[in-house]
């Protein structure tokens, strides 16, 4: 499997991602889509799932805090093994049934009314 070069717009998206993913408290999640609006690209949440799946190498950004915009957990897939996005989240107190996040409005952490853009 043949890997393609990252541009460096992309690049620079993905490091934006990850510096705002790093910001997410323990037992809190956020979605794709407020990641992408928070950071200018409101249509870019694929783009921002894409980062997430980057993020694996570097084992300071918790990635299983980034969830659908319902709650799910679309991304299991890609933590190995799946199930440790679930196991990873429970032991920061959210409760998760059915890969479905339990209370996930009540926990939801939307960076544009957490954060200042300065």
């Amino acid at each position: 499997m043949s890997t393609r070069p990252v541009s460096q717009k992309n690049a620079d998206f993905f490091q934006s991602v990850f510096d705002l993913v790093r910001c997410i408290p323990k037992g809190r999640v956020t979605s794709y889509g407020a990641i992408a609006k928070y950071l200018g690209s409101a249509r870019s949440s694929r783009m921002v799932g894409w980062a997430m799946n980057a993020s694996h190498v570097h084992l300071d950004i918790p990635a299983h805090r980034v969830v659908n915009r319902n709650g799910l957990l679309s991304g299991k897939m890609h933590f190995s093994p799946p199930e440790s996005m679930q196991t990873r989240l429970e032991a920061e107190g959210i409760r998760v049934e059915k890969d479905q996040i339990l209370d996930f409005p009540k926990i939801f952490w939307d960076p544009n009314a957490e954060l200042s853009i300065d």
